[in-house]
């Protein structure tokens, strides 16, 4: 009775002052859709967060220097090497610090499931339509998280100084090197010299922690005002237009909901980092001018680029006779083109469907046949894509020659994708014309809440 009491003095105290009693009760009575694939957003949310908190216990004992050390610590098959200091303070870290290893393979997890979760959702809102008219801010800002994200995750992973890494960093610098007239330059800006140079782990240390993530807490902020302020995008169904917005209250319904996905991810990314093993620098070793790993994937989010440049043709030609090397078709223009075209959809959907309207309600994917088969194309060009980065292990476990893998794959990316793009054309132009309850979807409020909450559009 007495704290509550003391909490409704204090809250009047406060509304008193700041006026905060009308914004808090608009906040809590705003209105989340209930499907299901509205959280996928927060998934990646959530994993920022745990990136965030993982992080900064991380930071703790890093050290991002390349002097060379001696290493003393607990792992015997290193002891007494010489080694960079953030390779050193990176094996003590798994081995000699409590929890460290834990932190260190949580934070990997996380940072796996947080681009993860970006590209379901992105991809959610491609099939859906939810980035037309007037939700094109929301899908630039959100490419851009993706593409800021690509380059943190790159960055971090780059820090140990291992022989993986370092190899992932010989290839990044070869690409740069592609790169017309100012490839050279901006090399050597970057890496303060010639490969692999002293300054790029400090560079990259602070780029990781500071400057990365600052941008992408900055454009996650963007992109929840431009939400609040549009509001949320819903499915067809029934009192779903483009006047109202149908759901689940803030508080409780969604708070609660919201709450328990976030549980949810922690326990994920915690459980993967306590149960399964990632990125163990102390097999790979001290990075070595002279060596490279061999076989060696990046992460999932740079394997297509690795598949890309694994694929390729080694094309080579000049530019006003200067020599363009075969990096950079692959490793430049293919990504290039990749973002310049997500960032362009939202027009080039325009142009092709004719549609300049308001959009609220989504498209079911079934009605938009020839958007399914661009999504279809596109995720199964860059799967393939992806398992191309791991040629040598396919290889090496269908017991073929690598060289003849190359030669299968270059005509399967190209074969596959056009084949499975007119498959989910064909699928979605035959399910078009069933009624919408042919075809189930499970929402959370049909687990967790009796019935739903109206709000009108403003």
């Amino acid at each position: 009775m007495i704290i509550r009491w003391l909490g409704r003095g204090a809250a009047r105290w406060f509304d008193g002052r700041l006026r905060l009693a009308s914004t808090v009760r608009t906040a809590v009575a705003k209105v989340f859709p209930d499907h299901w694939s509205f959280m996928l957003g927060e998934i990646a949310l959530y994993s920022f967060v745990t990136l965030v908190l993982t992080g900064t216990f991380l930071t703790l004992f890093f050290v991002p220097a390349t002097g060379d050390v001696a290493y003393h610590g607990s792992y015997a098959p290193l002891r007494g090497s010489t080694m960079s200091a953030a390779y050193a303070s990176t094996v003590e870290l798994s081995f000699d610090v409590r929890g460290g290893l834990l932190f260190r393979q949580v934070h990997h997890w996380s940072a796996l499931v947080f681009l993860a979760a970006i590209v379901v959702h992105l991809s959610r809102v491609f099939f859906t339509g939810a980035f037309r008219k007037p939700r094109e801010i929301n899908w630039l800002v959100g490419v851009t998280l993706f593409a800021t994200s690509i380059a943190n995750g790159f960055a971090g992973y780059s820090l140990p100084d291992d022989l993986l890494s370092a190899t992932g960093l010989r290839i990044a610098y070869s690409t740069l090197l592609s790169l017309p007239l100012v490839g050279p330059w901006a090399a050597f800006l970057l890496f303060g010299g010639e490969f692999p140079g002293e300054s790029i782990v400090p560079r990259l240390y602070v780029a990781h922690v500071l400057l990365l993530p600052g941008l992408i807490a900055a454009l996650v902020g963007v992109h929840m005002a431009v939400l609040v302020r549009q509001k949320h995008t819903h499915f067809p169904g029934p009192g779903r237009t483009d006047r109202t917005v149908v759901g689940s209250k803030l508080w409780p319904a969604y708070a609660f909901r919201s709450l328990a996905l976030l549980c949810a991810v922690l326990a994920v990314a915690f459980g993967l980092g306590a149960l399964v093993q990632i990125n163990p620098i102390w097999s790979y070793g001290p990075f070595q001018p002279a060596a490279a790993t061999s076989p060696a994937q990046p992460d999932w989010f740079l394997g297509w680029v690795e598949g890309a440049l694994r694929l390729f043709p080694p094309v080579e030609f000049r530019v006003f006779g200067h020599l363009v090397p075969a990096p950079f078709l692959p490793g430049v223009v293919m990504p290039g083109l990749t973002f310049l075209v997500l960032y362009a959809w939202p027009w080039i959907d325009r142009a092709v469907t004719g549609d300049r309207g308001r959009h609220q309600v989504l498209d079911r994917p079934r009605h938009r046949p020839a958007r399914v088969a661009v999504g279809v194309w596109a995720l199964s060009f860059y799967g393939l894509l992806l398992l191309s980065a791991a040629d040598d292990l396919v290889a090496k476990w269908l017991r073929v020659p690598v060289l003849d893998l190359v030669r299968i794959m270059r005509v399967v990316v190209i074969v596959v994708p056009l084949l499975l793009a007119a498959v989910g054309f064909a699928v979605a132009r035959a399910l078009r014309g069933r009624p919408a309850d042919t075809v189930g979807t499970l929402r959370w409020a049909d687990l967790t809440s009796p019935g739903e909450a109206r709000d009108d559009r403003r």
